[in-house]
């Protein structure tokens, strides 16, 4: 009974680490639930439930008597793709028995301790450029290109900058708009920019929630409500903190 119980905490935690991984880089609830549990029966525990939510995970296992319940939180949220695909990849070799639970907790921890993302002066240079493209697209005049980049570059650099010194992420979001909007206004004032407007779309661009709004209408389709619901307010308070931090700039036109 007792390498039931203990085989069956191992399980739990490589299951654990696996969503906390995904949640954190920007998993979907219900894949992160339902790869949680295939990873649990492949490793022998076919009565498995979880209950994830943005800030929480909760997984019970009854391979061993009494049934095992654990909780994580979840503090820190990112977008990084790279390591939900590389979670999920684990998950099917541990599904075809490639991956016993050891190695597949070695891997995972290897995984959560790299740092997967574009190192930071790419991400500058790609907001940058997508923002120009942004203004382009809704149907912004080719000589605001520049200061279109310039100001979107800025802005993502500030956001970056500020969250670190005060990691609240409306706050830093709020301030990273206000600097997008004082840049465009001051390019409008002096001559180089011409549709104030357009620059300050295409700008604001890279700051916009986009995954949070499709995962927050995904979770809602599977009946992820609490998930869905909190997302969709988390996105809400992005928008509006975006939406502030222009509003006080054009306030002084």
């Amino acid at each position: 009974m007792k390498n039931e119980a203990e085989r069956t905490y191992e399980i739990m935690e490589v299951c654990l680490l696996a969503g906390k991984i995904m949640l954190q880089s920007g998993g979907e609830t219900y894949r992160v639930e339902d790869t949680m549990m295939r990873m649990a029966a492949s490793f022998g525990i076919e009565k498995s439930h979880s209950y994830v939510t943005p800030t929480g995970i909760i997984f019970s296992a009854e391979g061993a008597e009494p049934t095992k319940t654990k909780l994580i939180r979840i503090s820190e949220r990112s977008t990084d793709l790279e390591k939900v695909a590389i979670v999920n990849s684990i998950s099917r070799k541990i599904s075809s028995g490639d991956l016993d639970s050891k190695e597949a907790m070695k891997q995972l921890k290897e995984i959560e301790a790299k740092d997967l993302s574009f190192p930071f002066r790419m991400q500058v240079a790609a907001a940058s450029l997508a923002s120009g493209c942004f203004m382009i697209m809704f149907k912004g005049e080719w000589n605001d290109f520049l200061p279109s980049m310039i100001a979107g570059g800025a802005g993502y650099l500030s956001f970056v900058y500020f969250h670190r010194f005060v990691p609240i992420k409306f706050f830093s979001e709020f301030l990273a708009a206000f600097v997008i909007g004082l840049l465009s206004l001051l390019f409008v004032i002096v001559g180089v920019g011409h549709q104030l407007d357009k620059i300050i779309i295409g700008s604001v661009m890279p700051l916009v929630p986009g995954l949070l709004v499709t995962n927050a209408i995904r979770d809602l389709m599977a009946g992820h409500l609490v998930s869905g619901l909190s997302k969709g307010a988390e996105a809400f308070l992005t928008a509006f903190a975006i939406g502030a931090g222009i509003a006080v700039i054009l306030k002084f036109l």
